[in-house]
């Protein structure tokens, strides 16, 4: 029997074909959006710390994604036989099968979503607490667009097989096109040319909304953003609209003033293994400490309890006068977001957000604590201008090298205006030619009077920039002297031979 081509192409001309195309369109978008976003609420349940929320999240995936989606459509159409209630929508095929897609999709969307959540570094997490952003603002701005850009080409591959499920809900009657084609060839027994008429349709939608999501996915690639540099008659533009620079603290403090920073007794440990031993440690307003020491000392523990990122076993931190963090209390998450506000963290890594331009880097902790975005840019630009980057200020960090994301990085942390800097081995990841630039950009602040803890291992600018210098090892402050009395041989040899000063 031949292929009766005539007849194949005369069924793209037939109205049904094209009502069920819309019918198929609709289901499997709204199947598909409707369970992303339910998949994504499970994921992030999935992932909580929280047994009430992680338990019953993980329950619903492994069972809903065991079930077969036939068995599921057919239960569901029926479901009004055991809650009456139900009747007036499920006994529509088209939402018992929107509704059974929905379920179906949402378990296996939430495993895309946890994979996408789990690939963001911990590092963008960390920079956010860095900046005072609560949970909520953490994952609107930070963490759900990175999470959605890299799920995205398997949820774009979700939605072709969501497009092609739609034919099991034939079952229950829904007018969608494989339904047309078997009242058809049901009629007049050309079942390949009917069939294969059915699959061209199919073929079509999965074409035109893949491309048209694979639009989506090349325009939220960073790789495909082209470097914007301003030009000099554009920075000049710029530099002619900024408002004049915030005044910094000074570095001279009245008697009789609190310490800027006090650790107090701080105990730290990891399982069994103590990082912290009891350290004690006053920082008055607007001095430089440089952390110096071997690794595995405790001195990234020890900055990282500063703000927040560590929580401690035993002792209070109070900050300027006032508690701050205390072991023996409950922590208080608006207390400390506060608190940090008022520290800035420049991490080892930049940690800054691949999303987002450099200057949207720089104003989004201000925008988020309420400044306005006008002010938020005028500060960026600043800044940016000051660390050598205005011409920089709308290229994506990637487009950036190592020492430049790290001045950026300096800024970010600078437009919340902190009273305290932290620096977490600040060059250890860049190259030795770009060492020099982020060095000078800490000695302009400590020239300005800013107060600023260094954990570096760049032992000639921790001498020549520092009031005071700490050696840790073991967990324990073994030295805290200046700089002179280091040189002066009075403060023991090991410190000295640490930092290569012995003959």
């Amino acid at each position: 029997m031949l292929f009766d081509w005539s007849y194949f192409f005369s069924l793209f001309s037939v109205s049904d074909f094209w009502e069920a195309c819309i019918t198929v369109i609709e289901l499997s978008a709204l199947g598909w959006f409707i369970g992303m976003v339910l998949g994504f609420l499970l994921a992030s349940a999935k992932l909580s710390t929280s047994r009430w929320l992680r338990v019953p999240a993980g329950i619903y995936i492994w069972f809903f994604r065991s079930v077969p989606l036939l068995v599921l459509v057919v239960f569901v159409y029926n479901l009004p036989q055991l809650f009456p209630v139900t009747r007036d929508v499920l006994s529509n095929p088209f939402y018992s099968g929107l509704f059974a897609l929905v379920v179906t999709e949402a378990a296996y969307m939430a495993e895309i979503h946890r994979g996408g959540l789990i690939s963001v570094a911990k590092g963008q997490k960390e920079a956010g607490r860095a900046l005072g952003v609560g949970v909520i603002g953490m994952q609107r701005l930070i963490v759900i667009p990175q999470a959605f850009r890299i799920s995205l080409p398997t949820l774009i591959n979700e939605y072709i097989t969501v497009v092609k499920l739609t034919s099991l809900v034939s079952v229950i009657s829904l007018t969608e096109i494989l339904t047309v084609g078997q009242r058809l060839y049901a009629t007049n027994f050309l079942v390949m040319e009917t069939l294969s008429a059915v699959a061209v349709y199919y073929v079509l939608i999965v074409s035109v909304f893949g491309w048209l999501l694979q639009r989506l996915e090349q325009y939220l690639e960073m790789n495909n953003r082209k470097p914007q540099t301003l030009d000099d008659l554009g920075m000049r533009k710029l530099r002619a609209t900024l408002a004049p620079p915030t005044p910094q603290p000074q570095k001279h403090v009245g008697p009789g003033a609190a310490p800027a920073l006090q650790l107090s007794n701080i105990y730290k440990s990891y399982g069994q293994h103590d990082v912290l031993k009891g350290i004690d440690l006053d920082i008055n307003s607007g001095q430089v400490i440089s952390i110096i020491g071997p690794s595995g000392s405790g001195k990234t523990s020890l900055i990282r309890t500063i703000n927040g990122l560590e929580s401690i076993d035993q002792g209070e931190i109070i900050l300027f006068g006032e508690s701050f963090i205390h072991a023996s209390e409950t922590p208080n998450s608006a207390q400390i977001r506060r608190g940090v506000q008022r520290i800035g963290m420049v991490f080892q890594n930049f940690n800054l957000f691949p999303h987002r331009t450099i200057v949207d880097n720089v104003t989004l902790a201000p925008r988020y604590h309420g400044r306005t975005q006008q002010l938020s840019e005028q500060r960026a630009y600043a800044l940016l201008d000051k660390v050598g980057l205005l011409a920089h200020a709308h290229k994506y960090p990637h487009q950036l090298s190592g020492g430049q994301q790290q001045r950026v990085a300096i800024a970010r942390a600078l437009a919340m205006d902190p009273q305290i800097m932290l620096f977490d081995e600040p060059t250890s990841a860049l190259d030795p030619e770009l060492v020099g630039d982020v060095l000078n950009v800490i000695r302009d602040l400590a020239k300005e009077g800013m107060t600023m803890l260094i954990v570096t291992h760049e032992m000639d600018f921790a001498m020549s920039i520092s009031d005071r210098v700490i050696f840790m090892e073991d967990g324990n402050i073994q030295v805290d002297a200046t700089p002179q009395v280091i040189r002066a041989h009075d403060a023991g040899d090991r410190v000295r031979q640490f930092m290569g000063l012995v003959a």
